[in-house]
């Protein structure tokens, strides 16, 4: 895959990025993770995912950016998934969120299917989660997420070759007879180091609240590590 496609790839979402720029608010922060996956035969596996946000700037379109270093959460997240076919796995987990003194807890169901193509992979992924707050109502989503991976370099990724990640999610949540709409646009740049490790990183694009109120936009730096044991 030429480097013609990647550089494509990143000027579509800059476009995409630029034409959602009428909303006010937005902020800017740093999203790093580890993503660790166990096979444990059967066609069973355990994955362990752990992720905090650090937020830097924040401010609206119409003056400068203020600084603001402020770390918002850390999310613990284990899932269990069984391939159902050649290509397809069901998964159900549990998450555990930090955030100050308050201890929030989601559950996770999802259901993947993956297909290779010649020059690039593309994975299709429903999932459904119900989050419960102290204090506040529980809320329940339904998201759809696409992602498609292609090589820098010939047909497959290989150890030690560069390769593009790019998924694009649209996040449907209901609370409290309140319904919002967060759609997420997340390009990045991989490489493969062995099968059982590899490193993400990238910007990660998320617009909501935009069906009824001023949108409001949220940019990370993805920064993603996993391995395999």
């Amino acid at each position: 895959m030429s480097t013609k496609i990647f550089l494509g790839l990143i000027i579509f979402c800059a476009s995409f990025i630029q034409n959602s720029d009428a909303q006010n608010d937005y902020r800017v922060g740093l999203l790093p993770a580890i993503n660790v996956n166990k096979p444990v035969g059967r066609g069973w596996a355990v994955n362990f995912k752990y992720e905090l946000r650090q937020f830097a700037l924040q401010g609206d379109y119409s003056t400068s950016p203020e600084s603001t270093f402020k770390y918002d959460l850390s999310d613990f997240i284990f899932i269990a998934s069984k391939k159902v076919g050649l290509n397809n796995s069901l998964s159900g987990g549990y998450l555990f969120r930090l955030r100050g003194t308050t201890v929030i807890h989601r559950t996770i169901q999802q259901f993947t299917i993956v297909n290779s193509y010649n020059a690039f992979r593309l994975a299709h992924r429903i999932s459904t989660d119900q989050t419960f707050e102290p204090r506040e109502p529980a809320e329940f989503r339904l998201r759809y997420r696409l992602t498609a991976e292609l090589p820098l370099n010939g047909e497959s990724v290989d150890p030690g070759e560069w390769y593009v990640k790019i998924s694009n999610e649209y996040l449907n949540s209901l609370q409290d007879e309140s319904y919002d709409l967060e759609i997420r646009l997340i390009p990045l740049l991989g490489f493969e180091f062995s099968d059982n490790n590899k490193f993400e990183f990238g910007p990660d694009y998320r617009i909501s609240s935009f069906l009824e109120s001023s949108p409001r936009s949220v940019y990370w730096l993805s920064v993603n590590w996993f391995v395999k044991l």
